[in-house]
């Protein structure tokens, strides 16, 4: 029982001067013991906390010949006690505390909010939490109730102490227990089921042990940590959460007192299982600290007028997927503050939810928003609902390997234009064709274009100019690019790259595919993902890229300019869709300069969806993303080395992707440009690896000079002869081409070392 809880008689009211149990013209005492009611009493009477005196024993004073006598009893008894104590402390083992140093896991969100908390090994909900995190005026009803001198005693409070050690030997047994918050704290972490006089001095033993090791501070810490209310919900953080659903750093008066009174008899007063019983217990409260100044009548009449929670919340299960990977990668860690916005969180997880139910039955949805400056992670939505079975919520379709569809065609045009065989205003054509004399794609709608740009042709997402391109990039190249940048991309088994993975013939995971676009929202070099705000430091490895920066604004730009969905602003953001064969998959993925934002929507057991499509079910979802992301969209800066120009003011070589068309009448005359040296796929030791400056002779058949030589797209070199050289900047793969005086040319790859 708390140090105030059973009171003295009023003041300016004579003490009985026999026992309350054999004083005449008195009613039964009702006394509150030490963590609920005592001497049988009913719920509803213990908590009265008062003796009712009969008036022969409520007025006059003490007889002076008694108070010599009553003063030398009160002397012996606290030399006695502080005797008692000392003796019994030589005897006690060292205090352990640690199991009372156990918390749950939380997972909190960049600000600090609370994503998730997991339970305890042996179920239980305590949350680690500090005086600093509570509402003060829940703290100063708490001392008001349960212990008015914590800030002073040293543990003990010694007029509670006497006075509960008077009515016991007046009484024959326990009344009062006299206990302050540091005496529950210390039968808190040592738990005993006795009520007896020995346990009642080890409390006292053990609660001045605590204030001397933890202070003021950490008693207080611990009991609001500890404190139990009901079932497997311990300290007021969880019970704040467990009953009304939020944190108790803003907590009324009523909610104040009612996890005030819990604690006393904590199964018993549980709102969920006896209203009648907390609510009486939390008026009982909002009385004692309006006698002792907390509150005023006014505020706790109101108080008294707010409901009683009738049953226990959800505790918060935000961003359950991530929670739940940061809990395995680092089970003891008690507190992970992750990369996520929780209001970016919880409003996107009721987008996909809404979607997906709107979609259909069985259908999830995932969405994953990456910061592009960073790599952190802002939101991790796996599914519609964790706990929707239906829907498979459980499964985190944000690391489910799935067939993007479309999606990967931007890369594949950004290799293009790397290389120097695209422009985003070379023609290419969208006509019937047939690839490897087997494969013979046709695009989405059924429909050909004809000859169009290459910009044009990635904003209608065809797919004859895609696998066109592919073709003369080389699949097996654009795959290795993929994984060069960090993607774990997957292949039908015993298969190698072929033209196929243009339409999404592989398989990727939604994470990658987010982290590639963001390479393009930052000039080509892909993010390491950041999950962790509080993680060790991870150790910076060699940049990944995905394109070269000027490819990379190219392939952005583009994008820009993508037909947006219905009711959607155009040229806000650029992105990407895809729709995978068989209508399993929906994608859509979307960036400035700011955000990456991937949404897929799908079943998640991969069964097709008849009527399932990017551009109609994932990218509205996008767009909707965006607008609860909040601010207005960035666009990318544009590079220097950007050539910004229509068609005909292309170099003829990037006028047309076909190298068997020539660029211009003159150049179906003569004998035609070749280039001799270096042959096509050669590769060159120059020896710069040593760092030594060389340079690679250039050589060409054919042609009318003067021809222009060109890497990667740039003029290096314009000579009379057909000889030249170029000095290469370093290692790697270089697009050598050569184009002469009527417009033909002629390209070769090479890797140089």
């Amino acid at each position: 029982m708390s140090a105030d809880t059973a009171f003295p008689p009023p003041n300016g009211s004579r003490a009985c001067p026999r026992s309350a149990s054999v004083c005449p013209n008195r009613a039964s005492p009702i006394w509150v013991g030490e963590g609920g009611p005592r001497s049988g009493s009913s719920e509803g009477n213990a908590l009265s906390g008062h003796i009712a005196p009969s008036p022969a024993c409520s007025a006059g004073t003490l007889p002076r010949r008694g108070g010599r006598a009553f003063l030398a009893l009160f002397l012996t008894l606290a030399c006695l006690l502080v005797g008692a104590l000392w003796r019994y402390a030589a005897t006690l083992p060292p205090l352990d505390l640690t199991q009372a140093s156990l918390r749950s896991t939380v997972i909190l969100d960049r600000k600090g909010q609370l994503l998730r908390p997991f339970a305890t090994a042996d179920g239980r909900w305590r949350l680690p939490v500090t005086a600093g995190e509570v509402d003060p005026r829940y703290l100063a009803m708490l001392k008001a109730y349960e212990d008015r001198r914590f800030d002073s005693h040293p543990g003990l409070d010694p007029a509670a102490t006497l006075r509960a050690a008077w009515q016991w030997l007046t009484h024959g047994r326990i009344v009062s227990g006299g206990s302050t918050l540091s005496m529950q704290v210390a039968r808190l972490v040592e738990p005993r089921a006795e009520r007896s006089l020995p346990a009642k001095l080890r409390q006292m033993v053990r609660a001045v042990a605590l204030e001397r090791t933890l202070g003021k501070a950490g008693v207080l810490d611990l009991y609001l940590a500890l404190a139990p209310y009901g079932g497997p919900v311990e300290g007021v953080r969880a019970a704040s959460l467990a009953y009304f659903g939020r944190e108790p750093a803003r907590l009324s008066f009523a909610e104040s007192a009612l996890l005030v009174a819990l604690p006393q008899a904590p199964e018993t007063r549980r709102p969920d299982r006896f209203f009648a019983n907390a609510r009486r217990a939390r008026d009982r409260v909002l009385d004692i600290a309006t006698e002792r100044g907390v509150l005023t009548a006014d505020e706790a009449r109101a108080a008294k007028a707010e409901p009683v929670p009738v049953a226990r919340k959800q505790f918060p299960m935000l961003a359950a997927h991530a929670a739940e990977q940061a809990h395995a990668a680092d089970p003891e860690a008690r507190v992970q503050h992750l990369t996520l916005d929780a209001r970016l969180q919880a409003s996107l997880e009721a987008l996909a939810a809404e979607r997906a139910a709107a979609a259909g039955p069985a259908l999830s949805a995932a969405i994953l928003a990456l910061d592009n400056r960073t790599g952190a992670v802002l939101a991790h939505v796996g599914s519609a609902g964790y706990l929707d079975a239906a829907r498979a919520g459980a499964v985190d379709a944000t690391a489910a390997v799935r067939s993007p569809g479309s999606a990967l065609k931007p890369f594949i045009y950004a290799l293009a234009f790397e290389n120097g065989l695209a422009h985003p205003e070379t023609l290419l054509d969208d006509r019937p064709a047939r690839f490897a004399a087997s494969y013979a794609p046709e695009n989405f709608d059924m429909g050909y274009r004809g000859t169009v740009t290459a910009r044009v042709a990635l904003q209608q997402s065809l797919n004859l100019p895609a696998v066109d391109l592919l073709d003369a990039v080389g699949a097996a190249r654009f795959v290795a690019r993929l994984r060069g940048a960090g993607a774990t991309i997957l292949l039908p088994r015993d298969t190698a790259p072929g033209l196929p993975v243009a339409l999404g013939g592989l398989g990727i995971t939604l994470t990658d595919l987010a982290r590639l676009y963001a390479g393009l929202a930052r000039g080509g070099s892909v993010p390491a993902l950041t999950r962790r705000l509080d993680g060790p430091a991870a150790a910076p490895g060699p940049e990944r890229r995905i394109a070269e920066p000027v490819a990379a604004w190219y392939v952005a730009d583009i994008l820009r300019g993508a037909p947006p969905p219905e009711n959607a602003l155009p040229g806000r953001i650029s992105f990407k869709t895809g729709t995978s064969y068989g209508y399993r998959d929906a994608w859509a993925v979307g960036f400035d300069a700011r955000v990456t934002i991937a949404v897929w929507i799908g079943r998640p057991d991969g069964a097709s969806v008849p009527g399932l499509v990017g551009r109609s079910h994932a990218a509205p979802i996008l767009f909707d993303a965006f607008a609860r992301f909040g601010g207005e969209p960035e666009a990318l800066p544009r590079p220097r080395d950007a050539l910004v120009v229509a068609t005909a003011a292309l170099p003829p070589p990037l006028r047309h992707i076909r190298r068997d068309a020539p660029k211009t009448f003159a150049a179906t005359l003569g004998v035609p440009l070749k280039i001799a040296y270096p042959p096509d796929g050669a590769r060159v030791d120059l020896g710069l690896s040593d760092g030594a400056q060389a340079r690679l002779a250039l050589k060409a058949l054919g042609g009318q000079p003067p021809l222009t030589w060109m890497v990667d797209g740039l003029p290096v070199a314009e000579a009379m002869r057909r000889q030249s050289d170029w000095s290469p900047e370093g290692a790697g793969f270089a697009r050598i081409s050569v184009m002469d005086a009527a417009g033909a040319s002629d390209s070769v790859v090479v890797r140089l070392e």
